[in-house]
């Protein structure tokens, strides 16, 4: 079987050597790769949502065709996939929110470039859902069906200061419970918000923010069907490591891996793919996420950097120290090397591997082929607590004066069993 991972890799390799051979004198030539070879490898052994899509594709473009979306962080590598998959599928309105205006241009040439046009209602908003210029859009129209939120602050570098901190709970959990009330209000049909792997059993704060997200929109679900997803990685998502790979070699630089860590990797289209599921097939409360089958399996970040260097052409050269890596990289690859170095993760808030569900949970695992569902009840005994939460922030923000501790404490005060993973050392002190 072929390893999916490697494929996706692949495809990605022989894509950028495609659009860049021509100005970097460091890629290789394959000037015999055709365009049929490329879709030949874009189309891996099995994708994860295939059959599920297939079995419910009438439904999804009939209810698309019939409904007027919202999707917010749209311009994120997430966003982008999902608002693809609403796109091609004809909605009668489509209104699509991000506060990058770069990346709101790129995805409108991407979308114009791929599907060309709708009939429906399109347009982009460059706003921050924080703002009051955001209130005042929703306040202006607010006429939904449905309302998606990829908004969100996922790096676990984002929790080593307290103030960036504090933006990753405004818009990790403030900023979703202030559009579900604008939903509510609105009569919007169904809210969708994307939460994360890291979100089982959370060890890191941005984790743990998710967790608490969840919780709030189990509260609002009393008001307002609400479907949420966790996720595997997506492979090449802006900022992740594996984009970091690309970055590395256009840049001419080493590749740096931990050889300890294990993650879950879906493609930017099945991530939109699985948003868009538990968006329009997903019950009050339900926590869609991907099936750990033969085609979805744990790897390793060093092996991945391995075989990215393998399928580029190059014969990974393995170095002991940063400095030697540097170093290397001016010379090994006119050789077919390229350096690359493995280090031991010792940053905050990292876990081994990941998962999707704790023992407690109830799940449906029959409904579809490759999703399982968390199905999740009501729990009433957790309104206190947010409430708790929700006012010692806004005390902590009034006073204009907090650190991580006081953060931390929260945290813990709704999540007793969270088990932080204080280190120390973060990503952005490594090279």
């Amino acid at each position: 079987m072929v390893n999916p991972i490697f494929t996706i890799l692949r495809i990605a390799f022989i894509y950028f050597e495609l659009q860049n051979s021509s100005s970097a004198n460091y890629i290789m030539n394959h000037n015999n790769i055709s365009k049929q070879h490329i879709l030949n490898l874009i189309d891996r052994e099995t994708e994860l949502f295939e059959r599920d899509l297939a079995t419910y594709n009438s439904e999804l473009n009939a209810t698309v065709a019939s409904s007027k979306f919202l999707v917010l962080g749209a311009a994120g590598t997430i966003g982008q996939a999902v608002t693809k998959e609403i796109f091609k599928r004809q909605p009668k309105k489509l209104h699509i929110v991000d506060i990058s205006e770069n990346n709101l241009a790129e995805l409108v040439r991407d979308l114009r470039s791929s599907f060309g046009y709708i009939y429906g209602d399109f347009k982009t908003f460059a706003l921050d859902i924080g703002s009051v210029e955001y209130d005042a859009f929703i306040a202006s129209d607010g006429n939904y069906d449905y309302v998606l939120n990829l908004s969100a602050l996922k790096h676990v570098r984002s929790e080593e200061d307290a103030f960036t901190l504090m933006r990753m709970i405004d818009v990790n959990i403030f900023n979703t419970e202030k559009t579900i009330q604008q939903s509510i209000e609105n009569g919007v049909k169904k809210y969708f918000c994307v939460s994360t792997d890291k979100a089982t059993n959370p060890v890191s704060m941005m984790g743990a923010s998710k967790r608490i997200m969840e919780l709030f929109l189990m509260q609002n679900s009393k008001d307002i069907s609400i479907s949420t997803a966790r996720f595997a990685n997506v492979a090449f998502s802006d900022g992740s490591l594996l984009y970091s790979f690309e970055q590395r070699i256009k840049k001419q630089q080493p590749i740096v891996a931990p050889n300890d860590i294990k993650r879950y990797f879906m493609t930017p289209k099945e991530s939109g793919e699985l948003c868009l599921l538990s968006c329009i097939l997903g019950e009050n409360n339900d926590i869609f996420f991907p099936q750990l089958k033969e085609n979805l399996n744990l790897t390793s970040f060093a092996d991945i950097a391995i075989n990215y260097l393998s399928a580029f052409g190059y014969e990974p050269y393995l170095c002991d120290t940063e400095n030697e890596a540097r170093q290397l990289v001016k010379t090994l690859p006119q050789t077919g090397q390229w350096p690359y170095l493995i280090t031991k993760s010792d940053t905050t808030g990292e876990k081994e591997s990941e998962s999707f569900f704790t023992k407690q949970d109830t799940l449906d695992l029959k409904r579809f082929d490759g999703l399982g569902i968390i199905k999740n009840q009501l729990e009433i005994n957790t309104e206190n607590k947010l409430n708790h939460f929700s006012n010692a922030i806004k005390d902590l923000k009034a006073n204009k004066s907090w650190t991580k501790e006081n953060i931390i404490d929260l945290f813990h005060k709704i999540l007793p069993n969270f088990n932080h993973q204080e280190t120390g050392k973060y990503l952005d002190h490594k090279m």
